[in-house]
């Protein structure tokens, strides 16, 4: 069956409304770097508390999208393509910044979008 363009956007929204675990190796602030012609993943760390909600570690207050700002990340990931990156992130030796499989599928999609973004000097947005 054909979804149609208004189908899949209201599908896609439900699903973003879902519980999601957090990964318990923290998370990625995704970005593009147009003069370098690179994708940037700033990998952070967090504490997950007995409810599951992300807490800074340094500070103990629960982190928000609003409140980001005054972490450091633990490593920043570089590369020219979304596979590039995601190879970065997932093989090799380890250890890997990435425990949870919808956590690398989550990356995976942001990583295509900031990579279609790059490729045609666009703003990228993180969703």
């Amino acid at each position: 069956m054909n979804l149609s363009y208004i189908d899949r956007i209201t599908l896609d929204m439900r699903l973003s409304q879902r519980f999601i675990s957090l990964d318990p190796k923290g998370y990625f602030l995704i970005k593009i770097d147009i003069n370098r012609g690179e994708l940037v993943a700033e990998h952070y760390s967090n504490t997950l508390d007995q409810k599951g909600v992300a807490i800074d570690p340094e500070t103990g207050e629960e982190l928000t999208c609003w409140n980001l700002s005054s972490q450091k990340p633990v490593n920043i990931y570089r590369a020219r393509t979304a596979k590039e990156l995601g190879i970065r992130l997932t093989e090799g030796k380890g250890p890997h910044p990435i425990t949870c499989l919808d956590h690398a599928l989550y990356l995976g999609r942001e990583l295509q979008k900031a990579e279609q973004a790059l490729i045609a000097s666009q703003l990228y947005i993180q969703d």
